[in-house]
């Protein structure tokens, strides 16, 4: 071994050295946020992580009351267990007793439901119970079926005509359209 290489092997030394003495000297400077971080992050995880099972039961709970609900309609307390862990759930399921119900009560208060789902089926729904129509963004053509067919009995065929061309020619109600259609024919 020559002296260069000894030079070079202390020189690569020192530097490890000096780069041990700088992440201490760092570690020392910065140990107070660095554990802190550590904590935050680990604290972060362990919350997720519990929200997350809370989270799991809730669902869980809603899920299995209604189940109970399906086999026993008249069970309250599996109906405030729903109400209470799942409140949209808790309104899907009210719409759809009351409409099988045809409770037009119900419907109307959930009518003004802030679940656009819920609020519009409703409104629907109740309007098919009462024989008018109603704006709907999800049974937007079966409206205009319906207003196209109140049109037909008012003898109004050119109203009629217009719903029914407003219907698009894709959409599962066009063959009833096409019927509804051949009938303002007839009646003209």
């Amino acid at each position: 071994m020559n002296i260069a290489e000894v030079k070079q092997e202390l020189s690569s030394d020192e530097k490890v050295l000096e780069s041990a003495f700088k992440l201490e000297t760092f570690y020392k400077k910065y140990r107070v946020a660095i554990w802190s971080a550590v904590a935050l992050l680990a604290l972060f995880f362990i919350g997720k992580s519990i929200m997350s099972g809370m989270e799991e039961r809730r669902l869980s709970e809603a899920n299995s009351a209604l189940l109970t609900l399906q086999q026993n309609p008249e069970d309250s307390a599996a109906l405030n267990t729903l109400k209470e862990k799942n409140p949209a759930l808790f309104e899907l399921y009210s719409y759809a007793e009351a409409a099988k119900k045809e409770d037009k009560e119900v419907l109307n208060t959930l009518s003004q439901s802030g679940n656009t789902v819920v609020s519009d089926a409703s409104e629907y729904t109740l309007a098919v119970m009462e024989n008018s129509t109603a704006d709907s963004a999800l049974y937007r053509e079966m409206v205009l079926l319906e207003e196209a067919y109140l049109a037909i009995q008012n003898k109004e065929m050119a109203k009629a005509e217009e719903k029914l061309g407003m219907i698009d020619p894709r959409s599962p109600v066009a063959t009833l359209a096409q019927l509804l259609k051949h009938a303002t024919i007839k009646v003209k």
